[in-house]
């Protein structure tokens, strides 16, 4: 049986875990609110065959896992299923490679629901040898893994999943708001756009789940939509990939992020949108025509 080091019981976290103990793994834990079943991450690392890390960024990760390092022997794999940057995650690979330690990165979509019922999808980047040994403990996690290339493409396929995401909830919420300005019923709208070609996720799930009953209480937090945005737009940068639209998306999660609440949940950018729907229109002043009083 495989020892596993899971590290960051977040609210993604805490369902994940608790999965991979029902499937018969045995899993060492650690927080830094204090609730894991050790008391420090190397302590959690001591033995383990597997270390995974579900932590809010890049930074995190790589603080964890050099951490953790001293207790993992040689041969042992991290999995980070967090969401970070490609370039930070190769760079912790040469550190990991010294000690004959393998990386593999496999971001996670589907929010809380889907973490809870282990039906994740899960974007992972790394070499094939490496991929095939994580993939009996990802399908633990979740049922839908898709290998997207070498390492780091996971986590870019999981930056530019998040742009979409984030462009598309912009959208969808503005689109509520147009609607509503016009004076139609939010449902019988919806209905009509989910069944064409409009639909996404916003208008699916978020605008009535969220918006509608007002819970925005997705789960996902503004600020790592904000993050994950400027992930991909960072990676666009680097690429010399010109991208205004993503630029201006970035620009709008940002702003958003400022004028709300820290702990924000990201459906309530919609706040944001309808403070600047109710700025009064900027109205061109009437020329007079000439001879006229």
């Amino acid at each position: 049986m495989e020892r596993i080091a899971f590290i960051g019981l977040g609210t993604m976290g805490v369902p994940m875990a608790a999965n991979l103990a029902r499937a018969g793994y045995a899993v060492q834990s650690y927080d830094a609110r204090g609730n894991g079943t050790h008391a420090s991450v190397r302590h959690a690392a001591e033995g383990a065959d597997v270390l995974i890390t579900m932590l809010p960024d890049g930074d995190a990760v790589r603080e964890v896992v050099l951490e953790a390092l001293p207790a993992l022997e040689p041969g042992a794999l991290v999995i980070d299923m967090s969401s970070a940057d490609p370039a930070g995650t190769r760079a912790l690979a040469v550190a990991l490679s010294a000690k004959q330690i393998s990386l593999v990165d496999a971001p996670v979509s589907g929010a809380l629901p889907k973490a809870k019922d282990a039906t994740l999808a899960l974007m992972v980047g790394g070499n094939a040898a490496d991929v095939a040994r994580a993939r009996p403990v990802l399908e633990k996690l979740g049922t839908q893994i898709f290998h997207c290339g070498a390492l780091g493409a996971g986590h870019a396929v999981k930056a530019l999943n998040n742009y979409l995401g984030a462009a598309g909830t912009l959208a969808g919420f503005e689109a509520l708001l147009v609607a509503r300005a016009f004076g139609l019923e939010p449902q019988p709208m919806l209905d009509a756009i989910n069944a064409s070609t409009g639909r996404n996720w916003t208008t699916e799930r978020k605008i009535p789940l969220q918006v509608l009953t007002g819970a925005f209480a997705s789960g996902f937090k503004l600020a790592l939509m904000t993050k994950d945005v400027g992930i991909a737009a960072g990676l666009a940068k680097d690429l010399g990939v010109e991208t205004p639209y993503l630029r201006e998306t970035l620009r709008l999660w940002r702003e958003a992020q400022k004028k709300l609440k820290r702990d924000a949940d990201h459906t309530e950018i919609f706040h944001y949108l309808a403070k600047l729907r109710a700025a009064p229109a900027r109205r061109k002043p009437v020329r007079k025509r000439a001879g006229s009083a």
